[in-house]
């Protein structure tokens, strides 16, 4: 088992074949990850990129669109391209269709090709490819011998694994054929983000959170991730999945088990990761009439957005999106984790497209102070918190109460706060890309922890189904269906704001909490 480590140092050498190479998530994401990895001097000497797709490219032209790439997608202008020809020596490429058994004879006699410069003959397959091809290109690539070599040989999958709980067992059945469950890295990129992975260091790092970490002192967690923008070219795989299965299933699990995990025994990968999985086995599952009390299902109608109101489309007036559709494209709900130390603590999550800003932020709500004591007499007080936020912005701040300056006893809402510099951060492929080269699994996604979601999710998919839960609408632009908020409110609670990039400040943010908090009456 691995150690925890930091990035730093060289990944060791290697041959990165990446199925899918012409696609928009290599375009998008992987070569600029790779590109600033070549940069910060994380990548060996004798390290190559085989891409592979349908088309037929030379390697001149390959080399073209991975430039053209980190221009338009890499945040990268020419002068940051100067290093550009000696990571364009690492790019060949080769045409595989996913059905021809003689391409990948092809592609391993180009993957031994390069090896004969006396490297390592380890080897990394990266799967950004539709997910109907996952099972057959890992079993191909056995077949043809590509993953049997004296060196490591590990396969990287994207999300979906899977549409629920059958497909996902019978797509694992087919890799276990091909490569050992420790050998298959399940990507889920929400596990790359700077703050996501500081939640450990946050809780098992400092001595003052053990303590209140639990439902004597915790009253509620909220974890939100919203998006401003549609389901723009996504529309036939979004029409399949929902918000349910786009994030709930993974993301928004995933961060749920890095706030409630127990602390492990060991600061080693699989320690870790038993212990999240040990969250999904506490987490309560939920029947027809649960999904009804406790999950929200929403679809965004026309709206409008910032202040000249620009006109945004409804979803079923996206193109490729049925008219009639049923798709959710919001879902709130509320969680409930049956173990001793959060048992009685609801866990909010909400996500959804077409939403006022764009913010990944989760919200510790500690318990209320008692009413009618000291400062608190109006029964006014605000509850401490603690916001870990993932994005845009990267950092965290704790909620206290504290005295406002020039008068006698007025107290006020109050922030401590750290910001994380995003912009010399490694970006969230960029991190997980350097931990399957080094073999770490630590923030990759297990098979018990997507089975287990899956079948936490599949009865609430039943139930969106049959209609056991109706699907609301909300205008584009706005925060979701009135019913997400009273989800909470019956609770006795309220959604927290969350900062995304139209926020200014921290400080700003706590006036406005202040000045609504002071509207209601207690």
């Amino acid at each position: 088992m691995n150690e925890i480590h930091t990035i730093e140092g060289l990944a060791p050498e290697h041959t990165l074949v990446l199925f899918g190479a012409t696609g928009d998530l290599a375009r998008r994401k992987l070569y600029p990850a790779l590109y600033h990895m070549h940069m910060r001097d994380m990548l060996p000497e004798r390290f190559s990129i085989v891409g592979t797709a349908r088309r037929a490219l030379t390697d001149e032209a390959f080399v073209s669109e991975v430039r053209q790439a980190l221009l338009t997608y890499g945040k990268l202008s020419e002068q940051d391209l100067t290093d550009f020809p000696d990571f364009a020596k690492r790019l060949r490429y080769q045409a595989v269709h996913a059905d021809r058994k003689d391409d990948y004879a092809a592609l391993h006699e180009l993957v031994r090709e390069l090896e004969r410069d006396g490297r390592t003959p380890n080897r990394l397959f990266y799967l950004a490819m539709a997910p109907e091809f996952f099972g057959d290109v890992a079993l191909s690539i056995a077949a043809c011998g590509l993953s049997q070599s004296p060196g490591f040989c590990r396969l990287i999958i994207e999300k979906p694994f899977g549409r629920d709980f059958e497909t996902a067992q019978a797509l694992n059945e087919q890799l276990r054929q091909a490569f050992a469950e420790e050998d298959i890295y399940r990507i889920d990129h929400y596990l790359g983000k700077e703050m996501v992975q500081n939640i450990e260091v946050i809780r098992f790092a400092n001595s003052m959170f053990e303590p209140l970490w639990n439902n004597r002192s915790i009253a509620n967690v909220q974890i939100t991730s919203s998006e401003t923008v549609g389901v723009e070219d996504r529309a036939s795989y979004y029409e399949g999945a929902g918000a349910l299965r786009d994030m709930v299933q993974n993301h928004m699990l995933q961060m749920v088990m890095m706030i409630a995990m127990e602390p492990p025994s060991r600061l080693k990968t699989e320690a870790i990761r038993d212990e999240k999985v040990k969250v999904l086995r506490s987490l309560r599952r939920y029947g027809p009439h649960d999904v009804k009390e406790n999950v929200v299902r929403g679809q965004y109608t026309a709206g409008a957005e910032g202040e000249k109101g620009q006109g945004l489309p409804g979803y079923r007036q996206e193109h490729g999106v049925n008219a009639a559709s049923q798709t959710e494209t919001f879902v709130a709900a509320r969680l409930f984790i049956d173990n001793f130390r959060w048992a009685g603590v609801p866990f909010y999550l909400r996500t959804g497209k077409r939403m006022a800003l764009k913010s990944t932020e989760i919200v510790i709500q500690f318990r209320d102070m008692p009413r009618d004591l000291y400062f608190n007499r109006d029964g006014q007080l605000g509850p401490n918190l603690l916001v870990i936020r993932v994005n845009p912005a990267e950092g965290m701040y704790m909620q206290l109460n504290a005295k406002k300056p020039g008068t006698e006893g007025s107290v006020v809402p109050i922030a401590m706060e750290f910001s994380q510099d995003a912009d010399n951060a490694p970006e969230a492929y960029e991190r997980l890309l350097y931990d399957a080269m080094r073999g770490d699994s630590t923030f990759f996604t297990r098979w018990d922890e997507v089975s287990l979601a899956w079948k936490f999710v599949d009865p609430i998919a039943e139930a969106f189904r049959e209609g056991d839960a109706p699907l609301e609408t909300y205008e584009a632009g706005t925060w979701g269906p009135d019913s997400a908020n009273a989800l909470v409110e019956k609770d006795g609670y309220r959604w927290w704001p969350v900062y995304g990039k139209d926020t200014s400040s921290v400080e700003d943010e706590l006036l406005r909490q202040q000045a609504r908090t002071l509207e209601v009456t207690p």
